[in-house]
């Protein structure tokens, strides 16, 4: 149990939250959500210890082990991905060396027998036995090929180190589990693996991070809200905290309203009856009742939308781009494949697939910016494109400051347009002047949207344009696109967003495209909830002959535990046998 007393944080002169108490019960998931820069990820660090409170206490019992995720995969660049798992137990991890060290030795008389003794017993203490196929399982259900599991983390991208570390964190299985934003870096498959196995295997307390609303309904028993400088807890998954909150801040307004008649009626009857010495006496007492009266607390909430609106100078031609037999090889290693597609005038098209499949290469051909092995591709007349990157710093330059950087991309427009147009996607007055360096995840998010908005070209292509955006921003955006007369074309893992927005669905395979006109949802009814897990069972049953039969023998976890059990106890019986062995041959 965690308790938050009287907690208190600022971040410069802004205040984030005060007098707030909380109490996180074991075996809990808590949901944090709340606008960008509410103090989201600073709670997180507070409660880890990585940042001390303004004021106010954070009560953890000493022998809980908290588990952070930490960005330093390159301290294990030689390291094969499965050592890097296996280091989220640093006990384990000792135990079996020290273990390895005795048996290499070939001495076992005396207290280095003793000693083995004991080493096996931390490590059954520690499910050792079964660590290595644990750890395979949380690699694969987080989209790590098998093949790279005996691999250096050198030989994975940023993306896929992050998975790794992520899996280390899940695999030490600590009390307290504190994630921000776990579902950026996966694609729709891992996020439905990591779902079940935080809602289903995972037995310690929850604490997350994330402005995917499908994620968050999945795992979350508690949603804390940071909103009006202060944490609110509610019971139940995110749909349900939205039904609480709205319910609760209309009935706030309703208070309002009826504060207000109520005032005016008594201000209208004293301003009519004071002269009156017949009324005079009951004006007089309307108005002690008003000086009593209290006026209804209604805060001003910290969520606020952009106001994203994206127009089109000019159509483009019926038929937006053709893509014939497209493919694509790095290093021999065949990326795209008989890629083959159409988009029409309008349409919302969004590309789908597992991540490493070749999406946002799939995005760089068509972009121009790097070239194809084979096949061709044809936009249509009079299209104007505009570019979302994922990696919003290859279109931010970092050197000067966001009025700046979007006055360079319409020098014609005036002042007043340009700090109009920050306004709107929530940078505004000294907001305006920071360099684009310093800016936040969500702020260089928004500032991509103002360059694309002032454009007002007629095809957008969106790399994960969610990322680092909260929910109220992905709302809008969604919003805005469906009001957009032109075409999209989006990558994106959110899947609520995928089905607010896309009425054509590509898919990417190992063996080309296929191709859906139709929304999300009706793609997922005709072709199945888990589109992308078959694709890749059929691939891997392909390659590994009988692994399907292998999987459906595979033990739960909970019967891996008590066969390691099993294990530690014959282990224990025959400590003891070769001590009685040795005793007896002195």
């Amino acid at each position: 149990m965690i308790n938050l007393t009287d907690l208190a944080m600022n971040f410069g002169n802004k205040s984030l939250f005060e007098n707030s108490s909380l109490t996180f019960d074991p075996g809990k998931c808590y949901g944090i959500v709340g606008a960008n820069g509410t103090g989201k990820s600073t709670l997180l660090r507070l409660i880890s210890g990585d940042e001390k409170p303004v004021s106010g206490t954070i009560s953890v019992p000493a022998k809980i082990n908290i588990g952070v995720l930490r960005q330093n995969h390159f301290q294990f660049e030689n390291i094969t991905v499965t050592e890097v798992v296996l280091l989220g137990k640093p006990k384990l991890c000792d135990a079996i060396r020290e273990k390895d060290k005795i048996l290499q030795s070939g001495k076992f008389e005396g207290e280095t027998g003793i000693r083995l003794g004991q080493l096996e017993e931390i490590i059954a203490e520690e499910d050792g036995y079964v660590a290595e196929p644990f750890a395979a399982e949380i690699l694969s259900g987080l989209g790590i090929a098998q093949q790279y599991h005996t691999g250096p983390m050198s030989a994975l991208s940023g993306g896929y180190k992050l998975r790794v570390l992520l899996a280390q964190l899940l695999f030490q299985q600590p009390d307290v589990l504190l994630l921000d934003e776990p579902t950026n870096h996966l694609d729709i498959i891992s996020i439905r693996w990591l779902e079940n196995y935080l809602s289903s295997q995972f037995k310690g307390t929850l604490l997350v991070i994330s402005h995917d609303r499908n994620f968050l309904n999945a795992v979350a028993s508690h949603i804390v809200d940071i909103d009006y400088e202060e944490l609110r807890l509610y019971s139940g998954n995110y749909e349900q905290f939205l039904e609480s909150k709205i319910l609760a801040e209309t009935q706030k307004l309703k208070e309002l309203e009826t504060f207000k008649r109520k005032t005016a009626e008594m201000q209208a009857f004293i301003d009519r009856f004071r002269a009156k010495a017949t009324k005079a006496r009951q004006a007089q007492s309307r108005v002690k009742q008003l000086d009593k009266m209290e006026v209804p607390e209604v805060k001003q909430s910290s969520r606020i939308a952009p106001s994203f609106c994206f127009e089109q100078s000019r159509n483009s031609g019926r038929t937006v781009l053709t893509v014939n037999n497209l493919c694509k090889l790095f290093a021999e290693k065949t990326v795209l494949k008989n890629i083959s597609f159409e988009i029409q005038r309008g349409e919302k098209v969004a590309i789908i697939g597992p991540n490493g499949i070749g999406k946002s290469t799939l995005l760089k051909i068509i972009l121009g910016e790097i070239t194809a092995d084979e096949g061709i591709f044809e936009w249509g007349y009079e299209t104007k494109i505009s570019y979302f990157a994922q990696d919003h710093h290859e279109q931010l330059d970092g050197k000067i400051n966001s009025f700046d950087w979007l006055y360079s991309y319409a020098p014609h427009e005036s002042i007043g347009t340009i700090r109009g147009l920050l306004g709107r996607v929530l940078i505004s007055g000294d907001e305006a002047l920071k360099q684009v360096s310093v800016l936040s995840g969500g702020e260089s998010a928004r500032l991509l949207f103002a360059r694309i908005m002032l454009e007002k070209n007629n095809v957008l292509i969106l790399d994960e344009p969610t990322n680092h955006m909260d929910l109220e921003g992905v709302e809008a955006l969604g919003d805005a696109l469906n009001k957009f007369d032109g075409t999209v074309v989006l990558v994106s893992h959110y899947r609520h967003f995928v089905e607010k927005v896309a009425d054509h669905i590509l898919e990417m395979t190992s063996d080309g495209i296929r191709d859906f006109s139709g929304s999300y949802n009706e793609y997922l009814e005709k072709f199945g909830e888990d589109h992308l897990g078959r694709t890749v069972s059929v691939s891997s049953k392909k390659k590994h002959p009988g692994k399907l039969e292998s999987k459906q023998k595979k033990l739960s976890f909970e019967e891996r535990k008590n066969l390691q059990r099993k294990i530690s106890k014959l282990n224990k019986q025959a400590a003891r046998f070769e001590l009685l062995v040795e005793e007896t041959e002195k």
